[in-house]
């Protein structure tokens, strides 16, 4: 919400931010609502977290709803794109920050349920959004245009060996969508850029068994810290305001030198 001297502006548009209940999305979507978006903040399962989220928007006096979704199930993407139109102002906006890592192994010790689960949800459900987005924001399809950012990782330039290549070749993927789509509808009125984060606290690292792994890389990092959610938050805000009208097919990295 944006305030005046005496007035709160109401948010005229919405932003949809996929796994908004922690870490980074979270962030997005706190920092999203204070500069005057209203929020849909998708969850998978923590329905307590993304509750949260909400109620600090509205405590704010912002506009927020949490929405279950597994952004890899096109049923469940529909439904949170419909139930956005129901509830919400018009949609603006698409944060596509759902994602998920695994313990570390190398890739000859993969099995295929592991591969299937982490392309379909870091790009499935990344294009899946987008493009039930496009056919919202596009010009071409009567919208009136809008922004999207896809979030990438700094693996998909470093490789993650011995840790994480099948998330880094997600998320390569991620870095060449962000590009093609930004080219086919930057005459649409939709602007397509991604943020690739570095290590950056949050529990995505408890989730694939290293919970300590943000402090334990912070050596090898040239800021010779990690970086914080809000951090990448600002970042994302900052490609979905008009500020960065003319910037479209952008990575913009948040890594701290690395």
């Amino acid at each position: 919400m944006r305030k005046t001297d005496a007035t709160v502006v109401a948010p005229s548009r919405t932003v949809l931010v996929t796994g908004g209940s922690r870490g980074i999305g979270a962030a997005t979507a706190w920092c999203c609502a204070q500069q005057g978006w209203a929020v849909a903040v998708n969850y998978a399962r923590d329905r307590a977290a993304a509750e949260g989220v909400v109620a600090r928007i509205r405590d704010m006096g912002g506009r927020a709803v949490a929405l279950q979704a597994d952004v890899a199930e096109e049923a469940h993407v529909l439904a949170v794109f419909d139930a956005i139109e129901r509830e919400l102002p018009p949609l603006g906006a698409l944060v596509n920050n759902a994602g998920v890592v695994d313990r570390p192994a190398r890739v000859d010790e993969m099995t295929l349920e592991r591969l299937e689960r982490m392309f379909a949800i870091n790009v499935r459900g990344s294009i899946l959004c987008a493009r039930e987005a496009v056919r919202r924001l596009s010009t071409r399809h009567g919208g009136h245009g809008g922004a999207i950012v896809n979030l990438s990782s700094v693996a998909a330039r470093l490789g993650a060996p011995g840790q994480y290549v099948d998330y880094a070749a997600a998320k390569g993927a991620i870095d060449a969508f962000t590009v093609g789509l930004a080219r086919e509808v930057a005459n649409e009125g939709i602007r397509v850029n991604a943020v690739r984060p570095g290590i950056i606290e949050t529990d995505i690292h408890a989730s694939g068994g290293l919970p300590d792994r943000a402090r334990q890389m912070a050596p090898s990092v040239p800021m010779q810290r990690a970086g914080r959610a809000d951090e990448v938050a600002e970042a994302i805000a900052w490609l979905l305001s008009d500020r960065a009208s003319y910037t479209t097919g952008t990575i913009l990295e948040v890594t701290g030198g690395r």
